[in-house]
């Protein structure tokens, strides 16, 4: 089974998701793309803030599996290729910024 979430059109539109430079493989399946979205703070538990920010490997193995579409394991973040650990950690960390902050940052981008 092949594991295909969106088109590279539709994924450009969606922030939130991305393309896997190294693909998981699951026996059988094939994940390509991930779409993370936003956390509560109860998928936070068990990990500090400050270690998130910080794209602490093991707090995003922690939280990561929690808010992933298709679901990763914990063994799937540890093995996933540092590259596409960071662009998700990078995803991750702009959920924890105000939109003040991420309204400044557009306008500066502009």
């Amino acid at each position: 089974m092949t594991t295909h979430s969106n088109t590279p059109e539709t994924a450009a539109k969606d922030p939130n998701t991305h393309t896997l430079d190294t693909p998981i493989v699951r026996g059988k399946q094939t994940i390509t793309e991930i779409t993370l979205r936003k956390p509560s703070a109860g998928e936070l538990r068990g990990t500090s803030l400050s270690d998130l920010v910080n794209l602490d490997v093991a707090a995003l193995q922690k939280v990561l599996p929690r808010i992933s579409t298709p679901t990763l394991t914990e063994m799937d973040v540890a093995a996933i290729d540092p590259a596409d650990l960071v662009q998700l950690g990078g995803m991750f960390a702009g959920f924890l910024m105000p939109k003040a902050m991420k309204s400044k940052l557009e306008f500066l981008n502009t």
